[in-house]
């Protein structure tokens, strides 16, 4: 299967039959994942390209609501900073204490330039009890991980899943997923 090729959008702006999908990061995983959902989805031509959209909660998001909300604040944030767009995501990491353990999972929300939104949740994933002490020290998951695992930089590889997985699911195939189900309302208009 070929999927487009991620291209700079500043140096191919002037192709205007492409859709512009603006992400709020700069993380490459963020921007594949992103890349490979919307090829899946769709069928058109669009360029990705990924702004440090802040998202002004925690650095750790903890719970549901907190979690959303980061990835909603990254759309507004990514928005501003791009206004002719056609599409906006934001995809924000989070965790929750349960009377299972501490589980991982993130939030994506997704916008268009008509304002019709998606969103959707990864599935969740129960973390070791060596990283929940990092976490409940003050540390964010992914330096919990580099730390505790001997990792550098792995949330811009295949973070907290890649690793507890051995690698079968990694961040990309993680995130993508679920980017695919936040894209629901817009593979289904009429309905939404």
């Amino acid at each position: 299967m070929n999927f487009p090729k991620r291209v700079n959008f500043q140096s191919s702006a002037a192709s205007t039959d492409k859709s512009l999908i603006i992400v709020g990061s700069k993380n490459p995983v963020k921007l594949d994942c992103t890349n490979e959902a919307f090829s899946l989805a769709f069928s058109t031509e669009f360029l990705v390209n990924g702004v440090n959209a802040a998202s002004q909660v925690s650095e750790q998001p903890i719970g549901d609501a907190e979690t959303i909300l980061g990835a909603i604040n990254r759309v507004k944030n990514a928005k501003m900073a791009f206004p002719e767009a056609d599409y906006w995501i934001g995809i924000e990491g989070g965790i929750e204490n349960d009377e299972f353990g501490m589980n991982a999972f993130a939030w994506i929300y997704i916008e268009n330039k008509s304002g019709l939104s998606g969103k959707a949740k990864t599935g969740t994933f129960y973390l070791p009890k060596g990283i929940t002490n990092l976490i409940n020290s003050g540390m964010e998951l992914g330096h919990a991980d580099d730390q505790f695992f001997a990792k550098e930089n792995s949330k811009q590889q295949g973070g907290s899943v890649g690793i507890l997985t051995h690698g079968v699911v990694d961040r990309k195939a993680y995130y993508t997923q679920a980017i695919i189900l936040a894209l629901i309302p817009f593979l289904n208009k009429n309905l939404f």
